[in-house]
């Protein structure tokens, strides 16, 4: 199982958030790209950036903010927030980023998705972010009146290489991973699922690595780490199975 470290980018910040709310930020690292490099430095193979601006704002805004991460951690990256276009999409991955979230855009341009997964052959990620089942848009702001698992479905034959799925009412608090409502995605769809959101012990990373068997094959660790109620050896040990 693959955990990803999440940074989170506000104002060139390297934050979290707590469920979604931009005005409930903590500032962890004023260089991203320095924090980039520890998670690469401790052992992660993945890294999990979102430009939180650019996902309220429709266009991504921190941009020099991912470049320097790109080039100061010589790890694959998956970044999504405010991603929309064919353009932005060529432009990220010409930059050197492995994998692309489309979130907003797969629920308002599901074309755009399926013209990139066939342009971009395994590059492409779909982010589902749901409140109470409902996938929710622009930042976490509007409601979509579609459920994630319905928007699952949808791209099943559209070579998404992945679904980053976050219970938003989770996120941020350290109340522990919803394996729950996770495994009930993976089950809906033959995309493999990374978990998201609230992950706060050792014992959240367990249960996600033994939902593996459902098509659960990742999980996004943001607060965890940085408050160190996970230390990175120790999940990297239980990721692998020990």
């Amino acid at each position: 199982m693959i955990i990803y470290p999440a940074i989170d980018l506000k104002d060139g910040k390297c934050v979290r958030l707590v469920q979604g709310d931009m005005t409930r930020d903590t500032v962890y690292n004023d260089d991203p790209s320095a924090q980039a490099l520890d998670w690469a430095r401790a052992g992660f193979s993945w890294l999990h950036i979102v430009d939180l601006d650019g996902a309220v704002h429709g266009a991504p805004e921190n941009q020099h903010a991912v470049r320097d991460i790109i080039k100061a951690a010589d790890i694959p990256i998956q970044l999504g927030g405010g991603i929309r276009t064919h353009a932005q999409i060529e432009h990220w991955i010409s930059e050197g980023i492995s994998r692309v979230i489309l979130g907003t855009a797969a629920v308002r341009d599901p074309d755009l998705v399926r013209q990139a997964c066939n342009e971009f052959p395994g590059q492409i990620a779909v982010g589902i972010d749901a409140l109470g089942g409902e996938v929710m848009v622009d930042g976490w702001v509007d409601g979509s009146n579609i459920q994630a698992t319905e928007l699952a479905k949808h791209f099943e034959d559209a070579g998404v290489a992945c679904i980053i799925y976050t219970d938003i009412e989770r996120d941020g608090t350290g109340k522990g991973v919803n394996v729950v409502s996770t495994i009930s995605l993976a089950q809906s769809t033959n995309i493999p699922v990374i978990a998201s959101g609230g992950v706060h012990s050792l014992e959240d990373i367990k249960l996600v690595r033994d939902a593996a068997e459902y098509g659960v094959n990742g999980v996004v660790v943001g607060r965890a780490l940085y408050d160190e109620t996970i230390k990175p050896e120790e999940a990297l040990k239980v990721a692998g199975g020990s």
